[in-house]
């Protein structure tokens, strides 16, 4: 991976969006809920005041409207602080 996070920032990729169909329609991509899980793909050092707990290949959640949408060799990540990561899972 060619990107790093800086401080306390954490690289992750979102799990993909379930496909729910309700009596066989199908639900087109714009009215799909983003996914709130996904895995850290890259982790920062920290900060002198907070530790990094997160490590590379940890499966997270994290709030709904949480981090940055980035766009890397045609794959999408968030990046965001570590603190706003809610659990590991």
């Amino acid at each position: 991976m060619n990107i790093k996070p800086l401080a306390d920032r954490v690289l992750i990729k979102p799990a993909a969006a379930e496909e729910k169909t309700l009596g066989g329609i199908i639900i087109p991509d714009s009215a799909k809920e983003k996914p709130l899980k996904g895995e850290v793909i890259a982790v920062g050092h920290g900060t002198k005041d907070e530790e990094m707990v997160l490590k590379v290949g940890d499966q997270v959640l994290y709030g709904k409207y949480a981090g940055t949408e980035i766009e890397f060799e045609g794959e999408k990540y968030l990046i965001m602080r570590q603190s706003d990561v809610l659990a590991i899972i």
